[in-house]
């Protein structure tokens, strides 16, 4: 029996982890991009968590990790989180004004345990920039110029004028 269990402490379970900056500000750009996939990397590696697949856009953040039985997801998660935000403001001290007492993240984080379907959550975790791009496109509404003719007929057709000259 004692094999057994010592099997069993080697097993690592994957979790689908989403968590965001406070407000769901935009704030994942540029330097700060870089700068917390560095952070993020190098804490899960303090804690033996793998990340297997991850994403940081603009405003949240998609892992996929694996996480040794012995850390409990919320404990990992409050450590990923606070240790991160510290690091960040310790590197851009320009984030202090807009995030006040040193709250850069949401509070909470949604998770799910990945089991057969680990292939799925890669892809898409990968693709989801893309889709997300996709689906912005999609839903921005074209405005026509005010100044075409057409415009123009439209609005004559409808008795508005530029001019209200009275008689």
């Amino acid at each position: 029996m004692s094999i057994h269990f010592a099997f069993i402490s080697f097993l690592t379970v994957k979790h689908e982890i989403l968590f965001t900056p406070k407000y769901r500000r935009k704030e994942i750009y540029g330097q700060y991009r870089k700068d917390l996939k560095e952070i993020i990397k190098e804490l899960c590696r303090y804690k033996g968590v793998e990340m297997v697949e991850g994403h940081l856009m603009p405003d949240h953040v998609h892992l996929l990790l694996e996480i040794p039985p012995k850390l409990s997801v919320s404990s990992f998660m409050g450590y990923l989180k606070g240790k991160s935000a510290l690091m960040m403001f310790d590197r851009h001290a320009n984030l202090k004004y807009k995030f006040g007492n040193r709250h850069f993240w949401s509070e909470g984080f949604y998770v799910s345990t990945v089991g057969l379907n680990t292939a799925t959550v890669e892809k898409h975790i990968r693709e989801q920039e893309m889709h997300d791009q996709m689906v912005d496109k999609l839903s921005v509404k074209e405005y026509g110029d005010p100044f075409s003719n057409a415009t123009k007929r439209k609005r004559s057709e409808k008795g508005i004028t530029k001019d209200k000259k009275t008689k």
